[in-house]
């Protein structure tokens, strides 16, 4: 690739700030499909979002103050109150229902999305400041991943065509 095509690439960035099953997807799918679409993609974890980065996931569904999430019920639509939704095990079930549904409509799992993440170029990168604040190693993190904290991010950001907070 010449310079000046690598000038007029387009780019995205997004700050990952989420680590739920649920909100692992939107910034997985959007970096992929742009590095596909042969723009440059950083994606900055921080916060809860860093979990995503860690090479043991155990991603879990939150209906807890969730009133959008509508589960295919018996051929119907069905909220989760929040009364229902703050007592013991309906987490958990909530995540078995939605494993069940990514499995049974063939969507890939988060850890295969980092995979052709990885694969097509979208730089991961850690928050620095987040990985010390819940001590977190770089053991913990998989390959591939960089580290650097609100410059790097906003480096990236300022030559960025489109910048996201997820």
């Amino acid at each position: 690739m010449t310079q000046e095509t690598a000038q007029s690439r387009k780019s995205l960035t997004i700050i990952v700030s989420k680590g739920t099953l649920d909100w692992a997807y939107p910034p997985f799918i959007l970096a992929t499909t742009a590095a596909a679409m042969d723009m440059d993609v950083t994606l900055f974890f921080t916060f809860y979002g860093l979990g995503l980065l860690k090479k043991e996931l155990d991603l879990e569904v939150s209906p807890l103050g969730n009133p959008a999430m509508k589960m295919p019920i018996a051929g119907a639509h069905l909220g989760m109150p929040n009364l229902l939704a703050a007592l013991p095990g309906v987490t958990a079930g909530a995540t078995a229902m939605m494993k069940n549904m990514i499995e049974k409509k063939g969507v890939a799992k988060i850890d295969e999305l980092r995979d052709i993440a990885l694969e097509s170029g979208v730089k991961l990168v850690a928050c620095q400041m987040t990985m010390d604040l819940f001590e977190f190693k770089k053991e913990d993190m998989i390959e591939g991943v960089s580290f650097g904290g609100a410059a790097t991010y906003l480096e990236e950001a300022a030559k960025a065509d489109i910048n996201l907070f997820i």
